[in-house]
């Protein structure tokens, strides 16, 4: 299994569809798990860190037509260009992000425009920058936890990103999500305010099990 597929993607594989959107793997080969939403809002539909693939616009057409792509972090820039070109709309990007994608970019603060979804600053770091979205049901976490295998510590439904497990985010602490989609996995629809609050409160406690599953993985 590679870390990560460096090939087009041959097809898409949708996980856990629920009345506000869904998420798509478009290399579920792939250990890395990179994955992708759609987010149906007032604001008309919205495409989150996407990795393009064949069959996203017939996904994206079950919904509505795209009005936007989001980028939430930076080193997430995927195909955000070539999807926002393709559907001719913006990047909208936290006002604190600074990537360059090469396409109209939309900053915003505050809550995404058009949106019930407030921004949450997750991380705010010389080296990592990076927001979540939340709308009192759904938290959309590009990379502090995940459901990846190499995220995730005995007994953990979601983890914290490994570079992270001794440091936490304290931003997601209190939040009582009904779902949780991820930058890197599946989403987590059962059990989801339970699964981020045992993630955080267990981060430090498994990352000796994380880190060598992680040096385990490296050296095969």
């Amino acid at each position: 299994m590679p870390m990560r597929a460096d090939d087009p993607a041959d097809e898409l594989e949708e996980h856990g569809q629920f009345a506000g959107g869904t998420t798509w793997l478009a290399h579920p080969e792939e250990a890395m798990a990179r994955a992708s939403h759609i987010l149906d809002t007032d604001a008309g539909i919205l495409l989150v860190d996407p990795v393009d693939a064949p069959g996203l616009d017939e996904l994206v057409s079950e919904f509505g037509d795209v009005a936007g792509v989001v980028l939430l972090l930076d080193r997430h820039e995927r195909d955000c260009t070539a999807v926002a070109t393709r559907h001719d709309v913006p990047v909208y990007r936290p006002s604190f992000l600074t990537r360059d994608v090469g396409v109209q970019t939309d900053p915003f603060s505050g809550t995404l425009p058009g949106t019930d979804y407030s921004l949450i600053r997750v991380l705010d770091t010389p080296v990592w920058n990076e927001a979540a979205l939340f709308d009192g049901e759904t938290l959309v976490v590009p990379e502090a936890v995940g459901t990846a295998e190499f995220f995730r510590g005995t007994d953990e439904r979601l983890g914290v990103h490994p570079a992270l497990r001794l440091t936490p985010p304290s931003a997601l602490r209190g939040l009582r999500p009904e779902r949780v989609l991820v930058g890197h996995g599946t989403p987590v629809h059962e059990a989801a305010t339970d699964s981020l609050r045992y993630a955080l409160a267990h981060s430090r406690r498994n990352a000796p099990g994380v880190f060598a599953k992680g040096l385990l993985s490296a050296l095969r």
